[in-house]
């Protein structure tokens, strides 16, 4: 861990997942990192065409629509209601730097990607990786029993048998877990990255809890009892995770911010210990 980074010892299993997954779907859709370093870097009010002049490798519409984004995520604030208006980051933004660094850190030490990777390429290489729905779930519940076949891991995170399924296989692509075996009903396990995850997602909770406080919605009306099925249990209700949806529909230190980004590698087939399936949510 960088000396400029907070020590965050919680285990994996002492988060709550939806809290994590809704906190890094703030920071998922690419090009945030890049944004919120760029205007961390200036560290003054920047319009859009000044911060896509920092980003040459993103056009200006598509830092104007990032920038808007974060805007409503609480992330940057702009310094008038002027059309134009400069942004600069809000204090919930400035404080994103030490998640940008314990994710920087967790990448370093568990990924393999190839060359010269960009601190910001890495951060968000690292998020599009933990963001997705029931991930951290499904990793808390590997972490505490595993190695486990997947109709098990779908018992104990409550989920569908397909949708896990699908998680699975996502996550081993991903290098978090892996299949202990060649065969379909072989169990899986975290893989090394994937039980080093207990000091990110620390930092992404104790990140967002005042967000998440401020903004935490009264509870809804309760449903009637004949028409509660697990199906229609909403998985995500809270201001964060609407944020999130509404984003899909319509679609720091300079240390970490170094160069314009470079084609991905895969991960390592040496991460997992069968072939990697294939991508998908």
């Amino acid at each position: 861990m960088s000396a400029t980074s907070p020590s965050f010892t919680a285990s994996i299993g002492s988060v709550d997942a939806q809290h994590v997954e809704d906190a890094l779907s703030l920071i998922a859709p690419k090009w945030t990192t890049w944004s919120a370093q760029t205007l961390a870097q200036q560290d003054s009010p920047m319009r859009v065409r000044d911060v896509a002049a920092r980003l040459p490798f993103v056009s200006e519409q598509l830092v104007g629509k990032r920038l808007a984004q974060m805007h409503v995520d609480g992330l940057v604030t702009r310094v008038s209601d002027r059309h134009g208006a400069p942004y600069q980051l809000s204090a919930f933004g400035e404080s994103l730097s030490r998640v940008h660094h314990t994710l920087s850190d967790w990448s370093h030490a568990n990924l393999s990607l190839g060359g010269r990777v960009a601190g910001a390429e890495r951060v968000e290489d690292a998020v599009r990786r933990l963001h997705l729905r029931d991930s951290t779930a499904v990793i808390q519940v590997l972490d505490a029993g595993g190695p486990m076949r997947f109709v098990h891991i779908a018992e104990e995170a409550d989920r569908d048998n397909g949708w896990i399924r699908q998680r699975l296989n996502r996550l081993q692509a991903d290098g978090l877990v892996a299949r202990t075996g060649p065969r379909h009903g072989d169990p899986y396990v975290l893989t090394d990255a994937g039980r080093a995850l207990g000091p990110v997602y620390a930092a992404v909770e104790h990140w967002s809890a005042p967000f998440a406080t401020r903004h935490r919605p009264a509870p809804p009306p309760p449903v009637a009892a004949a028409t509660r099925t697990h199906a229609s249990v909403p998985l995500g209700s809270d201001t964060i995770r609407a944020a999130a949806a509404l984003r899909r529909s319509a679609a720091a230190p300079s240390a970490l911010f170094s160069h314009a980004p470079q084609p991905q590698p895969r991960v390592s087939t040496a991460v997992t210990t069968q072939s990697t399936p294939s991508r998908g949510r």
